[in-house]
């Protein structure tokens, strides 16, 4: 199963984190899919606003530093950053069409970023 979901309907785009076992935490593989979700945002006229959400009991929980090597002396976690996250927060930022991040559960680290990053944070009541 994609660690992204992406949907449209009624002019909405609705990415949503799909990793629930993980609480949705990034891994390397979800950069590639949400730059294809925003590049379709960015370019598809009919849709009119994106929904950001995560599946699950959690919205995102952060970087899940397992894929990494904790150990090795050499790790660039801000490379990882600078690389991959931070370019998708300035275009989820630039985009002209309202942003809404749906928070259930968990926002950490990363997560609490990304969806501050959004036009609007719609919480619910586990939203932490």
């Amino acid at each position: 199963m994609p660690a992204v979901l992406v949907s449209t309907g009624g002019g909405v785009l609705t990415i949503t984190l799909n990793r629930p076992d993980k609480l949705n935490a990034f891994v390397a593989e979800m950069h590639g899919l949400l730059r294809e979700a925003i590049t379709q945002a960015e370019e598809d006229a009919s849709i009119r606003a994106l929904l950001l959400t995560g599946a699950g009991r959690g919205f995102c929980a952060g970087q899940d530093l397992s894929e990494r090597d904790m150990n090795d002396p050499n790790l660039d976690l801000g490379g990882g950053l600078e690389a991959n996250y931070n370019p998708f927060i300035r275009r989820l930022r630039a985009l002209p069409k309202p942003v809404v991040a749906a928070v259930n559960g968990v926002a950490a680290g990363a997560g609490a970023n990304l969806a501050l990053a959004c036009d609007l944070v719609l919480a619910a009541r586990s939203a932490s």
